[in-house]
């Protein structure tokens, strides 16, 4: 693939409704899951529910994937974001100011949320949180693929990974209680976050694991640019296939790492992202192939509604709480109902309550665009 320009800009459907795909997790589709599986204890539905929460240490859920893929998606969206800027009349130094401002505000809007509002009281605040992790590592890929050519951009993700793996190598803590390199006693990262916070609230802003967060965000970045560039323009069927075995391929070195660098969503791995990366990679695959080459768009509006406002609920399900007007407005038909039912129909109202505001906000076109 040759480092192009950006000749076109066209919004991906397919981005948006892979984007509220992996939102509505968040939103209450885990816990109808869950539920589900309970009452009938169906077998892919008790994969399926176990699935549905975070593994603590070493492995891998499909639910480990929310963050990562929110940050790849993050990734392929900055290209169309750039090509618009680029052919504005603004010059570049204004554009510097506008990532750094984003990247800051989500990293602020996640402080108010992990902290549920705004707080002074500094010894007790937590500042390492989602937002702020996908705000700043966004930011500095950003910063990364505006001063890089393609091949720069590879080295740069790859070399990311591969320190970050060397560094926990080399570096084992085993004055903590254990030897282990990756163990949760012997990491470096956890050592680190510890010299700067006590047991129970992280005070460092930037965790020594945001290095394999910002070659998600490049991955995505590289995605974004590869389906921008002119290669394989027409053929569109030819460019799908070769993404396909992009990821194929990323997955694979992620199992053969995982041998030596086990996967791991706490220390974010670099086999954690190889991984992730290239899961996410095959989905968007899919979500293009499926949405903007055969244009079957029909079912993505439900999806689309949540992506095209995925950081509103984020944000909403803590600062609004849908669970008072769910109960109000479905309340009385739950009770209708079995008792047996009621934790499914309960996550099913939030989630419908939760889209419904969503939807309003949609046909009003009011977005939050950070």
């Amino acid at each position: 693939m040759k480092d192009v320009g950006l000749p076109e800009v066209k919004r991906l459907k397919s981005l948006d409704a892979l984007r509220g795909f992996d939102m509505i997790w968040i939103l209450g589709a885990d816990k109808i899951a869950i539920e589900l599986a309970k009452i009938t204890h169906w077998p892919f539905l008790e994969w399926w529910a176990g699935q549905m929460h975070h593994i603590e240490w070493h492995g891998f859920n499909l639910y480990d994937m929310i963050f990562p893929l929110f940050l790849f998606l993050a990734g392929i969206s900055f290209c169309f974001s750039l090509a618009k800027f680029n052919q504005s009349p603004k010059n570049k130094s204004s554009l510097y100011i506008k990532i750094i401002k984003r990247g800051l505000l989500l990293w602020l809007l996640g402080l108010i949320f992990a902290n549920t509002g705004i707080r002074f009281d500094f010894s007790n605040m937590e500042f390492h949180t989602v937002l702020g992790r996908i705000g700043l590592s966004w930011m500095f890929a950003a910063i990364i693929f505006m001063n890089t050519k393609l091949y720069t951009r590879i080295g740069i993700f790859s070399g990311l990974l591969v320190l970050y793996w060397l560094l926990l190598l080399i570096f084992p803590i085993g004055h903590l209680g254990s030897a282990d390199p990756f163990s949760v006693e012997g990491n470096l990262v956890n050592y680190i976050d510890t010299m700067i916070s006590d047991s129970k609230h992280t005070y460092a802003i930037f965790n020594l694991g945001y290095m394999t967060s910002v070659s998600t965000a490049l991955l995505g970045m590289l995605t974004g640019q590869f389906i921008q560039s002119e290669y394989l323009k027409e053929k569109p069927l030819k460019k799908v296939l070769y993404m396909i075995i992009a990821a194929f391929g990323l997955m694979i070195i992620g199992q053969i790492w995982n041998l030596v660098f086990p996967i791991n969503k706490m220390l974010n791995t670099s086999s954690f992202v190889c991984w992730v990366g290239g899961l996410s990679l095959l989905l968007f695959a899919i979500f293009y192939l499926v949405i903007d080459i055969w244009n079957y768009t029909k079912w993505t509006t439900f999806f689309v509604v949540i992506g095209m406002n995925s950081i509103t609920i984020y944000l909403a399900g803590r600062l609004i709480g849908f669970e008072l007007t769910a109960k109000c407005l479905f309340g009385g038909f739950i009770s209708l109902l079995p008792e047996l039912w009621s934790p499914v129909l309960q996550a099913a109202a939030y989630l419908a309550t939760g889209w419904l505001f969503m939807y309003w906000l949609y046909k009003r076109k009011i977005f939050l665009k950070i």
